[in-house]
């Protein structure tokens, strides 16, 4: 029987490998997994049937009238953004809310794991409108992306010059603080200049774990709109191929967890927590993440009028992802 050939370009993340490896069954699909070190542009690359993409340009596109794309409900990226702010080594700041009336670099104004971090300032009190926001690269060299995003930003965002990184300004003192999803590799050395804002980031996602019930998403997996028109099946079967990759990631991982000294812990202190998955796929466990994002996409300014969620996953099969024929054992 012939099988439709289908091309994806995701990052390497550890839970889509039993998928990229041909471990996990698509019937009626060759699946053809393309890792990449940045996030693709789906429909700018001729061949590609999806990838992964950013949930905040996927919801603005929808929202604009713009269905190129058909998204599935799998956020392959996302992660707590308390994390994700930092300040010099000498810093005296220690609080979300001191951040007010400060300098504050970022890697992209409409970015979805920075929208998600600036929810958490305006959670503190603090006036987006009232911060110098100053938007470039992380380091030096960092090139190929577009920073302040399609609309015209605020009034009190701005970009760096040439050459200028976030790093630099940060060490320098002419930034207060860094809002970044990925880390600097000097953080990472013993005599950092750098440290996270906040001394116990985890006790904060905990928190706000127990209070909203959800970890943010920030990219996800799309398809190109012919693409699912030539194959109305695919999405369904791609959701519950990523949701079955998941699983076997997890339970593979629980068995040999000496990949880092800790991670034996994590695991068993994040299934205390989480339960069964913190990482859930479909509309239905996803349903207040969503809400809060589109929210937030209106509240901050990056899209100018409410957004319903609803146009952004219409197909009632993505609500769960749908068992797999086959199961995948850990050993």
């Amino acid at each position: 029987m012939s099988r439709t050939a289908i091309r994806l370009a995701l990052r390497d993340w550890d839970h889509l490998v039993p998928l990229a490896a041909g471990r996990v069954p698509t019937p009626g699909f060759d699946l053809r997994v393309e890792s990449r070190d940045v996030t693709p542009d789906v429909l700018a690359e001729p061949g590609l049937d999806g990838g992964e993409t950013s949930f905040s340009r996927y919801v603005q596109a929808r929202a604009a009238g713009d269905d190129r794309l058909v998204g599935l409900p799998a956020f392959v990226m996302r992660g707590f953004r308390h994390r994700c702010v930092l300040v010099r080594s000498d810093s005296p700041r220690t609080a979300l809310g001191e951040l007010a009336g400060a300098r504050v670099g970022l890697t992209g104004w409409p970015d979805s794991g920075n929208t998600w971090t600036r929810a958490l300032l305006r959670a503190e009190g603090v006036e987006l409108a009232g911060v110098d926001w100053r938007v470039g690269p992380l380091v030096a060299g960092e090139s190929g992306k577009e920073r302040l995003g399609p609309r015209t930003p605020p009034s009190n965002v701005s970009a760096l010059g040439e050459g200028e990184s976030l790093v630099d300004e940060l060490a320098a003192g002419r930034l207060d603080a860094v809002l970044t999803p990925f880390m600097p590799p000097e953080l990472f050395t013993r005599d950092s200049r750098f440290r996270h804002l906040l001394a116990d980031h985890s006790a904060a996602e905990r928190a706000y774990w127990e209070e909203r019930g959800f970890v943010p998403g920030i990219h996800l997996v799309t398809l190109r709109r012919e693409t699912v028109e030539a194959a109305p099946e695919l999405p369904g079967v791609l959701l519950a191929a990523l949701e079955q990759s998941k699983r076997h990631w997890v339970a593979r991982r629980r068995l040999l967890a000496d990949t880092t000294p800790w991670l034996l812990r994590e695991l068993t202190e994040s299934a205390q927590l989480f339960g069964d998955d913190w990482m859930p796929y479909g509309t239905e466990p996803n349903a207040a993440m969503i809400r809060a994002f589109c929210t937030e996409l209106h509240q901050q300014g990056i899209w100018p009028d409410p957004i319903d969620p609803d146009v952004l996953f219409p197909d009632p099969a993505l609500a769960v992802p749908a068992a797999q024929p086959e199961a995948l054992t850990a050993r």
